[in-house]
């Protein structure tokens, strides 16, 4: 089993929902980020999501469009990334971690030496938006075959006729996107979300984690309430933008994980 398949497996034994947390690598700089990603456990979050900076990330909103260009300009790049997941692991070997971002910076430094370089540094699942399931032979079928879970996106426009497509290769969890629109664009809805999960869940026996459209404890419980998680981006983005101290930082996650877990 992998990290995040251990994870999910605890948490659903302690009857507990699921809090995954969202930065971008580097951002504002690499020291910063590294010190928000050692302290996102400590602030209640389950599953760390670790943004790969990339110049035309396409699903996402102008607040992590931004943190992507932050890091970039502080020269954040692949192997920097996968040496910051090094520095984490090096202090904590148990919490999950998923990369996520899109094919083009893989494919520029090759698949197998990219999934035997992620699989040494510590990562667990890799999210690539822009591959879909007619391109699996690419990277989500060597990706599980060493090792790492590829998790698949759902959406309000996944019908059921393309549904097991989308599900057909996934792994460790499926990742539903709680709005028609990019990162930030608008709030999640408990109502809208409810009955897209059980229809997913018809389908699949892989947890089901809600993201996009969540900024507040409130929400990250309403929508943890009828999914088995919930995930939390461009708010925590947001905050780090600020530039408000780490300290603080934490205190708004832990705030958000609290709601999710209080689901």
């Amino acid at each position: 089993m992998t990290r995040i398949e251990t994870k999910f497996a605890d948490l659903s034994a302690q009857g507990k929902k699921a809090f995954v947390a969202y930065i971008m690598a580097g951002d504002p700089n690499v020291e910063t980020s590294l010190e928000v990603m050692k302290g996102l456990p400590g602030a209640g979050v389950d599953v760390i999501e670790l943004g790969l900076p990339f110049t035309d990330p396409m699903a996402d909103g102008e607040t992590i469009q931004l943190a992507g260009q932050r890091a970039l300009d502080h020269g954040m790049s692949l192997e920097r990334t996968l040496q910051m997941v090094r520095d984490f692991r090096a202090e904590d070997d148990t919490t999950p971690i998923v990369l996520m971002g899109y094919y083009n910076p893989i494919y520029n430094r090759g698949v197998d030496k990219f999934l035997v370089d992620a699989k040494e540094a510590g990562i667990d699942g890799l999210i690539v938006v822009d591959l879909p399931p007619e391109e699996d032979e690419e990277l989500c079928i060597p990706a599980q075959a060493a090792g790492l879970n590829f998790i698949r996106l759902a959406t309000p426009t996944t019908d059921d006729k393309r549904l097991p497509k989308v599900l057909q290769n996934t792994s460790g969890f499926v990742y539903y996107v709680s709005i028609t629109g990019i990162t930030g664009a608008a709030a999640a809805q408990a109502a809208d979300v409810a009955p897209e999960v059980a229809r997913i869940k018809a389908k699949t026996d892989l947890p089901i984690i809600v993201g996009f459209g969540i900024r507040t404890p409130d929400t990250s419980r309403e929508i943890a309430s009828v999914a088995d998680g919930c995930v939390v981006g461009s708010a925590i983005v947001a905050e780090i933008a600020a530039g408000k101290p780490v300290s603080e930082v934490l205190s708004f996650v832990k705030g958000l994980a609290d709601g999710a877990h209080s689901a």
